[in-house]
């Protein structure tokens, strides 16, 4: 099926023409035409399927009809990643349509921002925190939305934003469209959906399962040799864009660091940053500046890069849902990936719940003096004793992430790897 068949206005199907993309992924099939009937959806889909052209084609096809000047539409992220990539996908899909929108987030000045709200705006994307703050300002004037959005529900729940939601309902008007997207259904996010939608379609793509685009492998390893196992994987390993997930901010910037001396082109992506030192590690990594991101989970909401060819878990997610949407950073768009999970001794029960999900999808890796033999049960407490490799040695491709070269300050100096992002339409 093509785009044709959705009968898009004419200016809105000109921005898809122009991106190049003809064929709706499963997500836009079964969501944009109750949403332009006018239906509540709520969609459960993983990061990369497609979903945020899934309600923005719908919200620009019935933005181009009634009156211009006003918030009509207002979509709600978990981070500003993740409205900055909504309001870039409104911007390149509605780019023939003359509609304004607006992203709206914390970390960078105010002022701006409500210079740009009295631009008559149509629609805003906005994080909830400062959303709330124009709110109370009143700054904004949400009294006329037609559409309210809540993407990644899940990840605003994880967040603590459930309350702030609530509050900002609260400003909209009861008659209204209603789309909410979430990778998982927790009972809080079932409670607020209940709440806030109205007689919805439920649609269900690729839920509970890893993507089948993807190859994943474990490597059992004390915590001690967790570094000393990601160089060496970095080292005999052929990959393009690496994501490394850590468990917490200071362990993701430690990583980094090491990385870097050792002469790798890192850069990390973690909840201390500044919004402007976000963003440049944001850029660099999609423009191949930075071949490897270490981030948490939270941080690494709403990074868009369509290339990433591994997602290594230095730390092991806290559960099969987390572990599911970090590895949906990889494979996407019909491209394979491979994921790449360090287990400690802490880790054995979730590892042996992934094995049965995955059953032979998921293989053992070993190094010889970094990996040990799988623990049947968990340990009491970190892992320190010394364990014995299980003997076969990591099937290594050739060489890529190797630093290759002296600089003439004496810094090791990595060579290019990877190419240019491909367009793909995974938002």
């Amino acid at each position: 099926m093509s785009f044709e068949k959705f009968e898009l206005h004419a200016k809105v199907f000109a921005g898809v023409q122009e991106l190049g993309y003809l064929r709706p992924t499963p997500i836009q099939l079964q969501s944009i035409p109750p949403i332009m009937e006018g239906r509540d959806v709520m969609g459960l889909a993983q990061t990369g399927t497609g979903k945020t052209a899934a309600f923005v084609l719908p919200i620009l096809q019935r933005l181009m009809q009634g009156s211009r000047g006003h918030v009509r539409a207002l979509i709600i992220a978990p981070t500003r990643e993740l409205s900055e990539q909504t309001h870039k996908a409104i911007g390149e899909l509605g780019r023939r349509t003359q509609l304004k929108s607006a992203s709206i987030y914390g970390g960078v000045s105010i002022q701006g921002q409500i210079k740009k709200l009295q631009d008559k705006v149509e629609i805003i994307s906005a994080c909830p925190g400062r959303l709330l703050d124009h709110i109370n300002r009143g700054t904004v004037d949400l009294s006329k939305i037609e559409v309210l959005v809540i993407d990644e529900a899940d990840h605003m729940f994880d967040m603590g934003f459930l309350p702030d939601i609530r509050r900002i309902v609260k400003h909209l008007p009861a008659k209204r469209q209603t789309l909410l997207f979430s990778a998982t259904m927790p009972d809080d996010i079932k409670a607020l959906a209940n709440d806030l939608l109205q007689n919805p379609v439920n649609i269900k793509i690729g839920h509970t399962a890893p993507v089948d685009s993807v190859t994943h492998r474990f490597y059992p390893v004390p915590m001690e040799s967790k570094t000393a196992l990601l160089k060496d994987i970095l080292d005999n390993t052929e990959m393009e864009s690496v994501l490394v997930f850590t468990r917490t901010k200071s362990r993701a910037k430690s990583v980094a660091l090491q990385l870097d001396k050792s002469g790798y082109k890192v850069t990390s992506l973690h909840g201390n940053l500044t919004q402007q030192k976000r963003q440049k590690a944001l850029d660099g990594f999609r423009d191949g500046r930075y071949e490897i991101m270490v981030a948490t989970d939270i941080a690494a909401r709403g990074i868009d890069v369509t290339r990433i060819s591994h997602v290594i878990n230095y730390d092991m997610p806290s559960t099969a849902d987390a572990y599911t949407h970090r590895i949906g950073r990889t494979g996407r768009a019909s491209k394979t990936g491979d994921a790449f999970t360090f287990v400690t001794g802490q880790d054995v029960v979730l590892a042996h719940s992934l094995k049965r999900v995955l059953g032979e999808k998921l293989q053992y890796h070993s190094v010889d003096g970094l990996t040990m033999t799988m623990p049947l049960v968990a340990s009491p407490a970190p892992a320190r004793r010394s364990f014995n490799g299980n003997g076969g040695k990591q099937n290594n491709n050739r060489r890529s992430f190797a630093p290759s070269s002296k600089s003439s300050n004496g810094r090791t100096k990595q060579r290019s790897f990877g190419s240019t992002p491909r367009q793909s339409w995974t938002h």
